[in-house]
C-alpha cells in the first residue's frame, strides 16, 4: 500500500516539475519578446543559425529578413553578423549572412562579421571584442523563441539589450521550442 502511494507522489511531483518548467520557460520566452528594439543602440547583433552548404537555412533567412528590415528603418545601426562554421557547413554563418545582406543591397561598411562562434554565448563574447570599448547596450536579432536566452547571456557579458524577434518557420517550431526550453533551463542553472 505504501509503495503504491509513494509512486503516485513521485509521479505527481514529476508532473508538477515538468509543468513548472514548461510554463516557466514559456513565460520567459514571451516576456523577452516584449523588449522591442527601436533604433536606440548603434549595434545590432544578428545571431547565426544553420547554413546549408553556402545558403542560409530558412530560420537564418527569417533572421536576416528581420535584420534587413531593421537596418532599412534605422540607417545608423551597424549589424554584427555572428556565427562560425559548423562541420556540415561550407562557409561560416557570419560570411553567409554578409553575402545574403549585401546581395539585398546593404553596404558592406554597415556590416561587421564575426565568424568564430559555436554557441550563443560565444556569439556575444566574440561580438563584444569587435565593438568599441564601453558599448553598454546592443540590439539582438534572433528567432522569437531564442530572445530570452540570448538576452540572459547578453546581460551576463555586460550589456543592456533590446531585441528584434524574427518569426520561426512552422516546419521547425515544435522542435526548436522544446530544444530552446531545455537550453533556457540549462542557462538558468549553469549560466551559459
Amino acid at each position: 500500500m505504501m509503495k503504491g502511494r509513494g509512486m503516485i507522489i513521485i509521479i505527481c511531483f514529476g508532473a508538477l516539475a515538468v509543468s513548472a518548467w514548461w510554463f516557466g520557460t514559456g513565460h520567459a520566452m514571451k516576456s523577452a519578446q516584449r523588449n522591442v528594439a527601436a533604433g536606440g543602440s548603434p549595434y545590432a547583433i544578428v545571431l547565426g543559425a544553420k547554413v546549408n552548404g553556402t545558403q542560409p537555412s530558412k530560420s537564418l533567412r527569417y533572421r536576416l529578413e528581420a535584420a534587413y528590415d531593421y537596418a532599412e528603418k534605422y540607417p545608423d545601426v551597424t549589424l554584427v553578423l555572428s556565427g562560425g562554421q559548423g562541420e556540415d557547413e561550407d562557409i561560416s554563418e557570419g560570411v553567409a549572412m554578409a553575402e545574403y545582406l549585401t546581395a539585398r543591397g546593404l553596404p558592406q561598411e554597415r556590416l561587421i562579421v564575426e565568424d568564430q562562434s559555436t554557441s550563443t554565448y560565444e556569439n556575444l563574447v566574440n561580438s563584444k571584442r569587435l565593438l568599441p570599448p564601453g558599448t553598454a547596450a546592443v540590439t539582438l536579432i534572433t528567432s522569437d523563441y531564442h530572445v530570452a536566452r540570448a538576452g540572459m547571456l547578453a546581460k551576463k557579458v555586460g550589456w543592456d539589450w533590446d531585441a528584434v524577434s524574427a518569426k520561426t518557420p512552422q516546419s521547425v517550431k515544435m522542435k526548436t521550442g522544446i530544444r530552446e526550453r531545455l537550453a533556457l533551463l540549462k542557462t538558468w542553472v549553469v549560466g551559459k
